[in-house]
């Protein structure tokens, strides 16, 4: 990585927008400075189209403008992240103000502001930064202009891309300052919008913003279901790829598996929309292995849970538990087996009218009654079940919802998701499991190390359920068929 000219600090009234952390700067000619305002070819793009969001993003805004009228609501996007002295980790927008706006830029803002009569809703702004300024300098003096980071949309493409109107970023704070009336942020993105707002602001009426956008999202729109299924569709392809390169994590570790799937995921999204779960051998027994540095042996079973991001940032999740030499044991096939017949009564009962719990109920209900047959708990299954003996071996709850986040719709209040009733558009994970740790002494020995979980991605339908995730093998016999094929 190359590492920034540092020219003198300009003058206050030139300051760039943001400066390095170690910004000593040598030097710089009244003739290069000269030169380096001129001589730049016109690069404005016109006759842009919106994007495919778009109109999905503007009747977001309208439900929100609806919900809380004569409010001021600001939404920002978050800000850069230091990984490590003058490196910043990847951006990623907050999920709040891409579902509103479609739109990934660091250091924006969508602002919507009360119009003078509350009953005609509100004037919407998105606040961002422009283009870099060549005449101060700032494109190739400072660490965050386009010489170094690239070029960004100027204000005028911004408003053609995502349909509202634009505004330099750099004005926000003090308007906000000098805002009157009632206002609401989403919190824990942009420290510098909240500092503005502080003496304005309760926490209690963010969090109302955030559950409501959190509740919002509940319900997929047709984009939405489509993006999920290009996330689903190329996780898909990235367990394929894992299968054929397993002979090389053999001779490696489990991060083999890690790159390789992360190779289909920056090649064909965004990025993993987790930290890929690796887990091989006893490591399957923890629910969230993403150090993924352990050794990968022909015998264990290898769970892989890893999930594709597309680049409007929708992700899949999807978990498979494969034998790393092709072929289940007769105790990983039982196991595996009774891991499937749970998962198959949980997606059977994902239906619209169903209660949330319902499929998690009907996964526990199979696991238990294995566990009790197995003799590893004492039955009855209803007493195991009142008592939750089970949780010892299953640990986790059996789905939750999935879209701009893993874990989507994580702010919505207890009675509209787990207590809640399933609704047509809605799109979860149902994804049981049995884990039997190293060191558990309540199994039997050859018990101890293995892990199951089997997840996929289910639409809820209008009669029903589509299962996003068909294309990748469940069934025991079905898997060892699947990975015979691609390793031949």
């Amino acid at each position: 990585m190359t590492d920034e000219l540092t020219p003198e600090t300009p003058a206050e009234e030139e300051q760039p927008i943001k400066q390095r952390k170690n910004g000593l700067y040598p030097g710089v000619s009244d003739e290069l400075a000269a030169n380096m305002k001129s001589g730049w070819a016109d690069t404005e793009l016109r006759e842009l189209e919106p994007i495919e969001q778009a109109p999905n993003a503007a009747r977001r805004r309208a439900a929100l403008s609806a919900r809380f009228p004569g409010e001021r609501l600001v939404i920002p996007a978050g800000n850069l992240k230091t990984r490590s002295n003058d490196t910043e980790y990847s951006f990623r927008a907050s999920t709040e103000y891409v579902y509103l706006t479609g739109d990934q830029t660091d250091d924006s803002v969508l602002v919507l502001e009360p119009r003078a009569d509350a009953a005609e809703g509100h004037e919407e702004t998105i606040y961002r930064l422009p283009r870099s300024n060549r005449e101060n300098g700032e494109f190739w003096l400072n660490g965050m202009g386009e010489l170094w980071v690239g070029r960004r949309h100027s204000l005028a493409e911004s408003e053609a891309l995502l349909g509202v109107p634009c505004k330099d970023v750099r004005e926000l704070a003090d308007a906000l300052k000098e805002a009157t009336g009632p206002v609401r942020v989403v919190r824990g993105h942009d420290a510098g919008i909240e500092a503005a707002l502080t003496d304005k602001i309760t926490a209690e009426r963010d969090e109302e913003l955030r559950v409501f956008l959190s509740e919002a999202r509940a319900v997929k729109d047709a984009f939405e279901i489509g993006e999920l299924q290009k996330a689903v569709d190329s996780t898909v392809r990235g367990f394929e790829d894992v299968v054929k390169v397993l002979d090389k994590a053999e001779a490696t570790s489990e991060r083999y598996i890690e790159g390789t799937f992360f190779l289909r995921a920056r090649v064909e999204g965004n990025d993993v929309g987790y930290g890929s779960i690796c887990a091989a051998g006893p490591h399957a027994t923890t629910l969230h292995w993403v150090r993924n540095n352990g050794p990968v042996r022909s015998g264990d079973l290898l769970l892989l849970d890893a999930g594709v991001e597309t680049n409007t940032l929708y992700t899949a999740d999807v978990t498979r538990t494969l034998p790393i030499n092709g072929r289940y044991t007769d105790l990983q096939r039982k196991i595996y087996d009774a891991v499937y017949e749970a998962q198959e009564a949980g997606i059977a009962a994902v239906k619209p009218g169903a209660a949330f719990r319902d499929f998690h109920d009907a996964s526990q209900r199979v696991l238990t009654e294995k566990l009790v047959e197995w003799g590893l708990v004492e039955g009855p299954v209803e007493r195991v079940l009142e008592l939750g003996l089970q949780r010892r071996w299953t640990l986790h709850g059996t789905g939750h919802m999935l879209g701009l986040d893993v874990h989507d719709c994580a702010a919505a209040r207890t009675e509209a998701y787990v207590n809640g009733t399933l609704e047509p558009g809605m799109v979860l994970t149902v994804e049981p499991g049995l884990y039997f740790q190293a060191d558990d002494l309540t199994v039997p020995e050859e018990y101890r190390g293995i892990g199951v979980r089997i997840e996929d991605d289910l639409l809820v339908t209008e009669d029903g359920n589509r299962n996003l995730s068909a294309a990748l093998p469940r069934r025991s016999d079905e898997v060892e068929a699947w990975m015979a094929r691609l390793t031949k």
